[in-house]
């Protein structure tokens, strides 16, 4: 598997003896492209064709860049896991999507995925994850299965596998479909080991109830019969991925946005901190109401003018030598 970019690949023979360096193709010369198997059907292929991507089926010798690395192990591995994921959906399109955007994320991530023991287990794990997502049920297009397929057991095949849990559908798609055993499959669902065991158990009981003849073979045999079932069914689709290089331009043009999107979001919130520290007051400036006028309130009444009979009073009191209250200030006579 090709290692981080910039990494050349060279094969590494079983016995242990170190390799021939390959011819290097001239200056002019067009790089050769990887060896990749015959393609087969896929309902002849299987779901999984060996497993893993080993140097029988590509000649790593040849391929000396992560980007052919990349669409050799796309060319080897896509059309079994959208078959796969096909089965796990009953939607040709979701599957189709599911598959690329895990590509997607393993091109955005490849020198991990291209050490990664298991590189198609690590793109299996990311598409079932994808496929499986609760939010698909909100999308009118992908509530409703495609068009079954045309073979009446298959028809009913399938149907009995849509109709179980989504847990335990993908457990016997890893378990019975792709040939996993038991804790590797318990590894890829992240659950213990005897509760996929369970869930096996569950989703085998579920089947033959529901599959014709399924239930007269016995639960020890059950495994193989869907193992050979699953593999042999057809879609009445097409179900055909994308060109690995389609999928490596898009994923790049999708990170490509991304970037400039958050390079351009961080320069409007850089602008909008500089404006708001340029214009901002430096201290608090108490504001201040304007004057309004009240009416309807009555003024207050003050001194009325002296009529004649106040102002001889007034001049009384004032003339008189003793003024004040009688009671205070006796008389003498």
């Amino acid at each position: 598997m090709a290692g981080p970019a910039g990494a050349a690949v060279a094969p590494v023979p079983a016995d242990g003896r170190p390799a021939e360096e390959p011819a290097r193709p001239g200056p002019g010369a067009p790089e050769p492209a990887p060896v990749l198997p015959e393609p087969r059907p896929l309902h002849e292929g299987g779901l999984n064709p060996t497993g893993r991507l080993t140097f029988d089926t590509v000649d790593y010798a040849d391929v000396v860049t992560p980007e052919r690395a990349y669409d050799a192990l796309h060319a080897w591995a896509a059309p079994a896991l959208v078959r796969q994921t096909y089965l796990l959906t009953g939607r040709r399109r979701l599957a189709q999507d599911a598959v690329e955007r895990a590509f997607r994320a393993a091109w955005d991530r490849w020198p991990e995925v291209a050490t990664d023991p298991d590189p198609v287990g690590w793109i299996r794990a990311e598409a079932y994850e994808r496929a499986l997502s609760p939010w698909h049920l909100f999308r009118r297009a992908r509530r409703h299965p495609d068009r079954s397929p045309a073979d009446p057991d298959d028809r009913i095949l399938m149907d009995a596998l849509l109709a179980l849990p989504r847990r335990h559908r993908r457990a016997v798609l890893l378990y019975d479909g792709v040939g996993l055993d038991l804790p590797d499959t318990a590894a890829e669902l992240e659950a213990s080991t005897p509760a996929t065991g369970a869930r096996l158990v569950r989703a085998h009981a579920a089947l033959a109830a529901r599959v014709p003849g399924l239930a007269a073979v016995p639960p020890a045999l059950r495994s193989q019969v869907l193992h050979g079932r699953l593999g042999a069914l057809v879609p009445a689709v097409r179900l055909l991925p994308r060109p690995a290089s389609s999928v490596r331009r898009s994923g790049e043009q999708r990170a490509g946005l991304w970037a400039r999107a958050a390079v351009g979001l961080t320069a409007a919130i850089a602008v909008a901190t500089a404006y708001t520290v340029a214009t901002a007051p430096t201290r608090y400036v108490p504001l201040v109401s304007p004057g309004t006028s009240v009416t309807g309130v009555p003024p207050h009444a003050g001194p009325q003018p002296l009529s004649e009979e106040g102002k001889e009073l007034q001049q009384k009191l004032r003339e008189d030598p003793h003024p004040g209250a009688a009671r205070l200030v006796p008389r003498t006579e």
